[in-house]
């Protein structure tokens, strides 16, 4: 299967795409404002994107490139995330591990990060056969994921913070206050 007969891979470049083309729509004071006290900033959301899509592109790359834990599954809940596409709309409070997310240092290098991801996984997934790689990882609170399955989740998260970020922009533009 070639890269661009995987469905997942067409979407995630669609979703990463989307956030690099959005921060033309930004300065880089309009991404470090916070839209209340206490409360990430776009900025962060950017940084947030990067540094979580860059470990499941790890992921990834494990997978592919073993057969270890090919009989394991999924929890649960991560199989009725797949099974709708999407994360929980849910707002959660702060980063898991509950570590500072620094603010980024310019446009152009959130810009260069986003497509140094995106190129990354183009390359997997074209270097790497997904239907011949049996490897799977383990997601810290979803058990475990193939490569197409790390593929879709990084799609999906990116596509979850589209919802903060329309929440940020409403309360930076005197609309609902909210993260």
């Amino acid at each position: 299967m070639t890269p661009a007969e995987l469905p997942q891979l067409r979407q995630f470049d669609t979703t990463i795409r989307q956030w690099i083309d959005m921060l033309g729509d930004y300065t880089l004071e309009m991404l470090h404002r916070p839209p209340r006290p206490g409360s990430w900033t776009l900025g962060q959301v950017y940084i947030h994107i990067i540094d979580d899509t860059g470990w499941f592109v790890g992921q990834m790359k494990e997978g592919l490139l073993s057969r270890v834990d090919a009989d394991k599954t999924m929890h649960p809940d991560a199989r009725a995330m797949f099974d709708r596409n999407g994360f929980p709309d849910l707002q959660i409070e702060g980063p898991a591990t509950n570590t500072y997310i620094p603010q980024p240092q310019s446009k152009e290098e959130l810009a260069r990060q986003l497509m140094e991801i995106k190129t990354t996984v183009d390359a997997l997934f074209r270097d790497f056969d997904p239907a011949v790689s049996t490897g799977k990882t383990r997601h810290p609170g979803l058990h475990f994921f193939s490569p197409l399955e790390w593929l879709q989740f990084a799609e999906m998260h990116m596509r979850h913070h589209l919802r903060q970020k329309r929440r940020i922009d409403e309360a930076l533009s005197g609309g609902v206050e909210g993260d």
